[in-house]
């Protein structure tokens, strides 16, 4: 029973953001959209498992910007959530609001990078045909996958922004802390620039053990997809806000064919990649060298985040060891997501106008 609870409140984490980010579609008219693939060879993971052969997905839009030796100096990289992929970036509630000309990020006047998670998407993941053989990424191999299509791929010498949600949020405080020099600004959306620890571990923990304990799961090596810890978690949101589920689900009817819906959609998703999307987070322990960071760094969460509650007091002892950084805490409204009102801009735009206002002055370019 305890172990069909934890399953019951921990896929909340996966299968709501599916039923969310599933919906996002590549805008392609942006200017100088791109897609492409950056393959890296003979890749070693941090787990010292290797493979001959690694692929990042990607999208670009905007302008560059180069300096004298012919590199980037006026980019921005996007950061995804945990599912979903870096098309999540185009959604029109972000990309209207952010990417449009006289916007934050008007894309004549930045380079923009927005990746697929290792793990995700178009990049290689265990679903591509290694099933439980592919190695076990952690956070470390996912920056470092895309640092290197940044730097040898793209040639981005300098980023303006590094702005990401969610996973993304966790992994820009990585970003500002291994590579100091790189970025002027970084801004996290949803998260805690803390160990995993405390209520996520444990909600990580069983959404793991609940597909390990799958009966069709077989070891990672299934040839039909496993299922059943879906019926469990397709039922729950605890990340969602509590008011716009009531919203959408105000009477029984509703939120049966709700629940039919989630259902459907997340029976879809492969059960090792989402194993190891749940465990990649289990390398992320940013407390200790958030002194490092030199960049300017903007977070924002939101006062209905179950997965980043705001009363545990992490994020306020964390930002006291960060030089330049700003934690604005958004109230409850009728525009607001909870965890994921990071998929709304209008909600969090005027804090990101303001910070980029306080950025040093940006590299030249031409």
């Amino acid at each position: 029973m305890l172990r069909g609870l934890m399953a019951v409140a921990l896929l909340t984490l996966a299968a709501p953001v599916l039923a969310q980010e599933e919906a996002a579609k590549p805008n392609t008219n942006w200017p100088g959209y791109r897609e492409g693939d950056w393959i890296v060879r003979d890749y070693k993971f941090v787990s010292g498992e290797s493979l001959p052969e690694v692929k990042l997905h990607y999208r670009t839009i905007g302008t560059a910007r180069k300096n004298a030796s012919g590199e980037i100096v006026n980019g921005v990289l996007l950061l995804q959530g945990n599912t979903g992929t870096g098309a999540n970036w185009f959604r029109p509630t972000l990309a209207d609001e952010l990417f449009k000309p006289g916007q934050p990020l008007d894309a004549g006047k930045y380079y923009i990078v927005m990746p697929d998670a290792l793990g995700r998407g178009g990049s290689s993941k265990p679903s591509d045909g290694l099933r439980g053989s592919f190695p076990h990424y952690r956070y470390h191999d996912m920056i470092d996958m895309t640092h290197r299509l940044l730097t040898d791929g793209l040639k981005v010498a300098h980023l303006r922004l590094v702005i990401g949600s969610s996973l993304g949020c966790m992994q820009q405080f990585l970003w500002a802390e291994w590579y100091p020099d790189l970025m002027d600004g970084t801004v996290g959306l949803s998260c805690q620039p803390v160990e995993i620890s405390g209520r996520n571990y444990l909600l990580r923990r069983g959404a793991a053990e609940a597909i390990r304990h799958d009966p069709d799961w077989k070891d990672g090596n299934y040839d039909k997809n496993p299922g059943h810890y879906q019926y469990a978690a397709a039922g729950n949101d605890l990340t969602e806000s509590p008011a716009r589920i009531q919203e959408e689900a105000p009477t029984m009817e509703a939120a049966s064919a709700l629940y039919d819906k989630r259902l459907a959609q997340a029976l879809k998703r492969d059960a090792n990649d989402q194993l190891y999307e749940l465990e990649s987070i289990y390398d992320y322990s940013p407390e200790a060298d958030l002194p490092k960071i030199k960049a300017h760094v903007l977070l924002v969460n939101n006062v209905e985040d179950f997965a980043d509650p705001p009363t545990l007091g992490t994020v306020e002892r964390a930002f006291e060891k960060i030089a330049h950084g700003t934690y604005v805490l958004t109230p409850y409204g009728k525009q607001t997501h909870g965890h994921f009102s990071h998929y709304y801009a209008a909600i969090w735009k005027p804090y990101l106008v303001k910070f980029m206002a306080g950025l040093p002055p940006a590299p030249p370019g031409k």
